[in-house]
């Protein structure tokens, strides 16, 4: 699996083995350099960024921003909110296991012994709260 890895990065890159410059003809990497740069691969000026030809953009729906959020093209911000989201899709996925798990399994023994509230008796999902 790592070898195959090897080869793709070195296909985008051209960087796996050996220096980019014995690597002219790969597709790749021309396709790479055109979406880099614009235009001609060997053309040194970059292009402005756009957030509709960033990596997850695709059909049907092309690039999504309703409120606009993009519209200042700001690569910066575009990247924050981007790994932000991110961020918050994870936590979101711990909060639904943390609500689907207690109704499955409870932990042995007391919450708080100085109440004698067990664990068991702690209603799930938002009854708990109440308690």
């Amino acid at each position: 699996m790592a070898i195959i890895g090897m080869f793709f990065q070195d296909g985008l890159t051209g960087s796996a083995w050996g220096d980019w410059e014995c690597y002219t003809s790969s597709p790749l990497r021309a396709k790479v350099a055109r979406n880099y740069y614009g235009g001609d691969a060997g053309a040194p000026a970059r292009v402005a960024f756009d957030p509709a030809n960033e990596l997850g953009v695709q059909d049907p729906v092309g690039f999504w921003d309703p409120l606009g959020f993009a519209a200042d093209k700001d690569e910066a911000t575009f990247k924050r909110r981007r790994a932000v989201e991110i961020k918050h899709g994870r936590i979101s996925m711990y909060a639904t296991i943390g609500y689907i798990v207690p109704e499955y399994f409870k932990f042995p023994g007391y919450l708080s012994p100085l109440l004698g509230l067990k664990f068991a008796d702690v209603p799930n999902g938002l009854a708990a709260l109440s308690k």
